[in-house]
């Protein structure tokens, strides 16, 4: 298909001339479905950093043209979207958020020679395992944030009932799995394991079971819809079970869903962006829309950046050099100064500890919060 591409491509050049000077690229996520909040803040990173590339003078002098694809966090859509997308002719893709969608697209983006990198896709497979070269990430791991997370339960919660729960997907299982391992290393066994079925709005025979075991603990390896669905359920059954979860609970949707029942939820994620100097400019330009630049909307926007830096320094969009430039260079974005590893991994602070209070999440108070310094963020 790709050669194919390729000759449709000098066919067009050759009919339309200049109109082909514009070059296509994408983000995708989930537009549509439950956890859409995250393909919001995936497009507006993307659509943000179009605009200010392109009015800067666009790549190597060419202009940026947004592909949008929805993948709902299915895979088969996603292999499907990364398909379509492959077929306009798009050279580079930030995307996609779920790692259940990003594993099995980039093996179509590998294979038709579009780049790619993942603004929010934790799970280690998609970089262990990545089927060639031009597979990339922003963001961290689950190996690392399981980490930090396991370690802070056993040392912050020994006195206490644990149980770690997940929702069968790469991503939730995968971060639910290291969490796990990495507390029991500490010397915290789980009192309860289990999976839980994603999309359902009923929790009660769960927290029943969570109650009669007297959890006080419950690590949500999953997304904010169903973490914030448990938190009112278990309010709502006179528990105060704190939940504790990772980067999927990084957005404003989930105080929505729960209310004052998400006070004093934890979660990790990466040091927050918005608190950097670097990407202050990129922020206000952000709030002067109404938008929040919350959660992976400037992992989206770093996202296109470093694809855009590595584009100059290559002189082309032609996949080796541009790989070739992704993997040697170094560069300068709103998540700070940031280069590739030999697996396709981000060189970046690690994971921190926050906490839902009054419907914001912030960094959890006192210097023990885990992982990274979020003081030390460029």
């Amino acid at each position: 298909m790709k050669k194919a591409l390729l000759t449709s491509a000098a066919f067009c050049f050759a009919m339309t001339g200049a109109a082909w000077a514009d070059i296509l690229i994408a983000t995708a996520g989930p537009m549509t479905g439950q956890y859409a909040a995250f393909g919001a803040q995936m497009k507006a990173g993307a659509e943000q950093a179009v605009e200010d590339i392109n009015a800067a003078g666009g790549v190597n002098g060419e202009k940026l043209v947004l592909e949008i694809g929805d993948d709902a966090c299915d895979p088969r859509q996603a292999v499907a979207v990364a398909n379509q997308l492959a077929g306009k002719g798009v050279v580079f893709v930030a995307g996609h958020f779920c790692s259940g969608s990003s594993i099995p697209a980039s093996a179509v983006y590998s294979e038709e020679g579009i780049i790619q990198i993942s603004p929010a896709s934790t799970n280690p497979t998609f970089t262990e395992e990545r089927p060639g070269p031009g597979i990339y990430r922003v963001c961290g791991r689950d190996d690392q944030q399981g980490a930090v997370a396991g370690e802070y339960l056993a040392s912050h919660f020994g006195d206490k009932k644990i149980a770690i729960v997940h929702d069968k997907t790469a991503y939730g299982k995968g971060l639910a799995d290291e969490t796990m391992k990495a507390m029991e290393a500490a010397g915290k066994k789980a009192d309860l394991y289990e999976a839980y079925t994603a999309g359902e709005k009923d929790y009660t025979a769960l927290v029943s079971k969570l109650k009669q075991e007297g959890i006080g603990i419950l690590y949500v390896g999953g997304y904010h819809t169903e973490a914030g669905l448990m938190a009112r359920q278990m309010r709502d059954q006179g528990m105060d079970t704190i939940i504790v979860s990772g980067d999927a609970l990084v957005t404003d949707e989930y105080w929505a869903i729960t209310g004052d029942a998400g006070e004093g939820t934890l979660m990790t994620f990466s040091p927050d962006p918005r608190k950097s100097e670097k990407a202050a400019p990129i922020v206000e330009k952000f709030r002067a829309k109404n938008i929040e630049p919350e959660g992976y909307v400037l992992y989206t926007y770093a996202a296109i950046q470093a694809w855009a830096e590595a584009v100059t320094k290559a002189g082309s969009t032609e996949f080796d050099p541009v790989v070739a430039a992704l993997d040697e260079g170094q560069f300068d974005t709103v998540l700070g100064n940031l280069e590739f590893d030999d697996k396709g991994d981000v060189t970046l602070p690690g994971y921190v500890f926050y906490e839902w209070k009054d419907g914001q999440y912030d960094y959890l108070e006192g210097a023990d919060a885990g992982g990274a310094d979020p003081q030390k963020k460029s």
